[in-house]
C-alpha cells in the first residue's frame, strides 16, 4: 500500500500521526508527506529571518520523516498562516497525487473541530479542504486541470479512500502503543518550534491514552484517531 500524508506545516503530520505511519511504514508500506508551507510563520525566535525558518523547519521536518520511515517528502512552498482553499493550491496537490499514486491520502480535517482548537488553525483547514477536493474530484478527471496531462504526462488517479485527521467524531484508531517513542522521538526534531521538551513525551501519551479510550482500545493502550472516508 502507498500513502500520501498531506498538511499545511512542518510538524502537523508528527502531531497528527506520526505512530500510526511509524506502524504503516514497519509493516511494509510507502508513506509519502506533502507540505503545503514551509512553516516559515512558526517558532519564537524573532531574530530569524523567516526565509531562515522556512529552511530551518524543512529540514527539521525531513529529520522527523526519516524517525517514522519516510523518505519523500513534496514542500509545495505556499505562504504560511495564508493558505487558502483555491484553485492553484487544487492543482498543486492534485499534480502530487498523480505523481505517487497513492492508495490512501491521510489530511488534516475541513471541519472545525470545537473540542480541540488548535488542531482546527485556518491553515490546516483550507489544506483539508484543498485536499478533500483534489482527491475527488480534481486527481481522477482528465477535464480537471488538463494542462496535468497534456503538458506534464499525469495521467488522472482515483485514491480509493481518504483519512482525515484533527476533526471531530474520528470513526477509526490505530494502536500506537508499540510506536509512540517514535512519534515523540520525530516530534523532537521540530526544535524551533517546542519551547518545553521535557514535558512531550508525557503530553503525547496523555494524548494517546485518551485517544485510545475514545476509540474502546484496552486500558494502557494508546491510539490516534481518524475519520475514514471511502471516496471510491
Amino acid at each position: 500500500m502507498k500513502v500520501l500524508s498531506i498538511a499545511a506545516h512542518p510538524d502537523d503530520l508528527d502531531f497528527g500521526c506520526a505512530g500510526t505511519t511509524a506502524r504503516w511504514t514497519a509493516e511494509g508500506h510507502e508513506v509519502v508527506y506533502c507540505l503545503v508551507t514551509d512553516g516559515q510563520a512558526g517558532g519564537f525566535d524573532n531574530t530569524i529571518s523567516r526565509d531562515e525558518m522556512a529552511q530551518i523547519r524543512r529540514a527539521e521536518q525531513t529529520k522527523a520523516a526519516a524517525v517514522v520511515g519516510v523518505e519523500e517528502l513534496h514542500f509545495l512552498g505556499f505562504p504560511d498562516g495564508s493558505v487558502e482553499s483555491t484553485l492553484a493550491l487544487r492543482k498543486a496537490l492534485s499534480r502530487v497525487i498523480r505523481l505517487v499514486c497513492p492508495d490512501r491520502v491521510v489530511s488534516q480535517s475541513p471541519v472545525r473541530n470545537l473540542d480541540r482548537i488548535y488542531a482546527s488553525h485556518p491553515d490546516h483547514l483550507a489544506t483539508g479542504e484543498a485536499a478533500m477536493a483534489a482527491v475527488y474530484p480534481d486527481s481522477r478527471n482528465e477535464f480537471a486541470f488538463p494542462e496535468l496531462m497534456n503538458d506534464e504526462g499525469l495521467a488522472p488517479h482515483a485514491v480509493p479512500e481518504l483519512w482525515l485527521v484533527g476533526g471531530p467524531k474520528p470513526d477509526r484508531f490505530i494502536d500506537i502503543t508499540d510506536t509512540v517513542d517514535a512519534k515523540v522521538e520525530a516530534l523532537l526534531c521540530h526544535r524551533s518550534q517546542i519551547q518545553e521538551p521535557d514535558e512531550m513525551p508525557k503530553r503525547i501519551r496523555e494524548w494517546g491514552h485518551t485517544v485510545a479510550m475514545a476509540g474502546g482500545l484496552k486500558e494502557g493502550r494508546l491510539a490516534e484517531g481518524f475519520r475514514v472516508i471511502d471516496t471510491r
